[in-house]
């Protein structure tokens, strides 16, 4: 039986634009390409931050002058760091040293009463490591004058202390170079190192590669 030529034209009739299966299959290669912008979009998403210039210490205030802007992909991560677009807190201070080209966390700062290391010059007339830079920890020993014009043994007193800054001093006279190193103290252990240096006490430094304990 040849169908009806009807049934056939009806069969290769073009669709319209009024076809559901056409609007159908319109709307899904539209949400296909949304889909694909987005997720592009979403990985070249990149964040204004705070970096530190050269490196800024504990009790510094965040300045013009000592950050740098860095453009980086953070995603989820980004409420952990300072963005250029809520700028520059105001009255708080690093808490912990922030090394040079390091992002700046939020979780780095605090306000300045919370400051419980304060940093405090030693100055020392041996060679130091050359691991001994800002950032590093380095043993503090102290030995006691004594009766005999010498020196008692010398014990531990600043553990695992942070380092900020090694600087190049001279005696007195300058007849002899020492070394200045600035290392944070914590406010309860502050009366006995003030004591020893008021004491005229023999302070040595050992690197130390462990860390803070």
């Amino acid at each position: 039986m040849v169908p009806d030529s009807s049934v056939r034209a009806a069969r290769l009739k073009r669709p319209s634009w009024k076809d559901p299966r056409l609007l159908v299959g319109v709307l899904l290669v539209l949400v296909s390409i949304a889909g694909v912008v987005f997720l592009v979009g979403s990985a070249d998403r990149t964040t204004e931050v705070y970096a530190a210039r050269d490196g800024i210490a504990v009790g510094e205030r965040l300045t013009p002058e000592n950050v740098v802007r860095a453009r980086v992909r953070l995603g989820d991560t980004e409420q952990h760091y300072i963005t250029v677009e809520e700028g520059l807190p105001q009255d708080v201070v690093a808490m912990q040293r922030i090394a040079k080209d390091q992002l700046v966390p939020r979780a780095s700062l605090g306000e300045v009463d919370r400051l419980d290391r304060k940093p405090v010059a030693l100055t020392i007339d041996q060679t130091l490591p050359s691991q001994a830079i800002a950032g590093a920890r380095v043993d503090v020993w102290v030995a006691q004058p004594d009766a005999k014009n010498g020196f008692s043994e010398p014990k531990l007193l600043l553990p695992g202390a942070e380092i900020t800054e090694v600087a190049t001093g001279s005696t007195a006279l300058g007849s002899s170079k020492t070394t200045v190193l600035m290392v944070l103290v914590e406010d309860k252990q502050m009366p006995a190192l003030l004591a020893a240096q008021a004491n005229e006490a023999k302070i040595s430094v050992v690197w130390n590669p462990g860390g803070a304990r």
